[in-house]
């Protein structure tokens, strides 16, 4: 039986938003290993100039990530949809080793196979040095409370 990753295209307004939720939700509790099995086998990646193809490199590259990017927090916005593809937006908090925060804006696209895997990622990702006392993405725990703001409500 094929692995599958609900919920499945064609996509509606709420399951994209679903599984936006979902892969933010994903990331933000920072397991490589399991992050990777929301993806194909063969899945393309395009983050900023790297170019990675299935999940062996997606776990090495997350894994490099979050060993760089610490207390990492993200938030993802929903920007369009179609069938089997999904557009978000996104910002992401952190600091490096030197203590410097950031905060990194960017867009996603995807497309994902019959079986709910993404197939593909396209990320374009721009980072601006933020004063730790601009930190708008802070919460307890790993994952964002629903009541707390998203983007568009922070202004972000």
């Amino acid at each position: 039986m094929q692995e599958q990753k609900l919920p499945l295209p064609p996509f509606s307004e709420e399951t994209a938003k679903q599984k936006v939720r979902m892969a933010e939700n994903g990331w933000n509790l920072k397991d490589p290993q399991k992050i990777s099995m929301a993806y194909s086998d063969d899945s393309i990646w395009r983050n900023r100039d790297l170019f990675l193809k299935g999940r062996e490199e997606i776990v090495s590259f997350l894994e490099a990530k979050y060993a760089k990017e610490l207390e990492y927090r993200l938030c993802k916005e929903l920007w369009a949809f179609t069938e089997n593809k999904i557009a978000v937006r996104f910002a992401y908090e952190w600091h490096d080793q030197a203590g410097q925060w950031w905060r990194s804006y960017g867009n996603e696209n995807w497309e994902f196979d019959e079986n709910g895997l993404m197939k593909v990622r396209f990320a374009s990702i721009n980072d601006l040095a933020i004063k730790k006392s601009e930190r708008k993405l802070v919460w307890e725990g790993s994952i964002r409370p629903d009541d707390f703001s998203g983007l568009s409500e922070m202004g972000l």
